[in-house]
């Protein structure tokens, strides 16, 4: 709340925002009053921007429980947050078709005390004409090529564990998929992304832009190679590296715009600022 207060923006918890949830010592509060918060502040004429605090275990519990009717005859705004949020980012894109950015979460260590990503959002949501190329030092090809599109995914487990569900993206097809997760074997990683080659999900994906791998055994080499196996048949380019999502220095990178991915270049392009 400091960090944000000094950037001129006025700071309002929501309500229940340091709640615990009774039994179940992992979720951060009851899911219709995480729900309610998240939807009034959405709701809310005065508010801006709805930051998240944490990754939001359990944030797909609360999609069934918001007034999606209600939201959308209000103007949009920015609503930043990267892993569970990705449940959040899936669902407001098909219902709201809003674009969102995936970025740190302000009451963790991805935010507080790391000045690069304190920056990075900040660009993104201040000047956001000078991020309109997001590239990372060593990203590189694992499949080469260009392509173009809209900038949607996340967070590799809920969109596995979000398929074929409410409020979730049908296909694939067309998009610039970003994926980076945390703290899964590369086994269940193959097991998450053979399923959604399986099911047909991918068919079609313009072009796939893969993020960090923290506490991913055996090492990072072997989850590069696991991608060039599962994701070289897609026949659009996958670029390796950049740094998104369970990392120190994290991007700022907007979903629901579109952009141009080049892995000679090691970078995204967007074809617009960001929430513009």
């Amino acid at each position: 709340m400091e960090i944000l207060t000094g950037w001129g923006l006025r700071v309002e918890p929501a309500p229940h925002v340091r709640d615990r949830h009774p039994t179940l010592p992992y979720l951060a509060g009851q899911d219709r009053d995480r729900a309610m918060d998240l939807q009034q502040a959405w709701c809310d004429p005065d508010v801006r921007a709805v930051f998240c605090v944490r990754g939001g275990d359990g944030a797909h519990r609360m999609l069934d429980l918001l007034d999606f009717d209600a939201m959308r005859r209000v103007e949009p705004k920015a609503l930043i947050g990267f892993s569970d949020i990705t449940a959040l980012h899936e669902a407001f894109a098909i219902e709201l078709g809003v674009a969102t950015l995936h970025g740190p979460v302000v009451g963790t260590r991805y935010f507080v005390g790391d000045e690069t990503a304190q920056r990075e959002l900040y660009t993104t949501l201040f000047a956001p004409e000078e991020r309109m190329l997001l590239t990372s030092p060593g990203a590189h090809g694992l499949v080469p090529g260009r392509a173009e599109g809209v900038l949607f995914g996340g967070n590799l487990s809920l969109l596995n564990d979000g398929l074929a569900t409410p409020h979730s993206r049908l296909s694939a097809a067309g998009g610039i998929l970003l994926l980076e997760d945390v703290n899964e074997d590369a086994a269940r990683i193959d097991r998450m992304l053979t399923h959604l080659l399986r099911t047909g999900w991918m068919n079609g994906v313009a072009g796939v832009a893969i993020g960090t791998w923290s506490d991913c055994p055996p090492d990072p080499g072997a989850i590069a190679e696991l991608m060039r196996d599962r994701l070289g048949a897609l026949g659009g380019p996958v670029l390796w590296g950049l740094e998104f999502g369970h990392c120190a220095a994290q991007l700022t990178l907007p979903l629901g715009v579109a952009a141009m991915l080049d892995t000679e270049r090691g970078s995204l392009e967007l074809a617009v600022p960001a929430l513009m």
